[in-house]
């Protein structure tokens, strides 16, 4: 048997102020994205931003359904309308951020895991990292290089 011990690296920042001009912009997409939110059921409100390297910014918020796991990320929704409407299109970047109607969120709050493999899924197929960056509704904000750092064993085309 070998032990192997997996490590990520993430980059804090106090607030959204230490960020560059282009990130802090590309955040406040997000935090506009998140007030389109429709999250009746769970009052978790999530937006996101995408910058490709056509120049583009797209945004996506959670759509939820009574039918819970008919509802879509907002993570899901930007990276899909992305590779829709730009194909050949590379996602450079993503912010996102989140806010609870129950509760503060202060921390920063990462892409559940089934965004998570989504995003993966770009970052596999662009065959180039996506910086994300992501937020609760204020305070600190982590940056990952890539995907890679918050899902290290993606599941992949090589293993199909």
């Amino acid at each position: 048997m070998k032990e192997v011990k997996i490590e990520s690296t993430l980059f804090i920042y106090e607030s959204i102020d230490e960020l560059s001009l282009d990130i802090q912009s590309l955040m406040e997409q997000a935090i506009e994205a998140r007030k389109n939110a429709y999250a009746p059921y769970s009052n978790f409100h999530v937006g996101a931003a995408l910058l490709l390297d056509n120049g583009e910014v797209i945004i996506g918020s959670n759509q939820e359904n009574a039918s819970y796991p008919s509802g879509l990320c907002a993570e899901r929704t930007a990276i899909y309308y992305a590779g829709a409407k730009f194909p050949e299109a590379k996602v450079v970047k993503m912010a996102i951020t989140a806010a609870s109607q129950n509760q503060s969120t202060n921390t920063p709050i990462p892409p559940c895991g089934a965004c998570r493999q989504a995003i993966a899924e770009y970052e596999v197929k662009q065959e180039s990292p996506i910086e994300i960056y992501f937020m609760g509704e204020i305070g600190k904000v982590a940056k990952s290089n890539s995907l890679a750092n918050l899902l290290p064993f993606v599941f992949d085309k090589s293993v199909l």
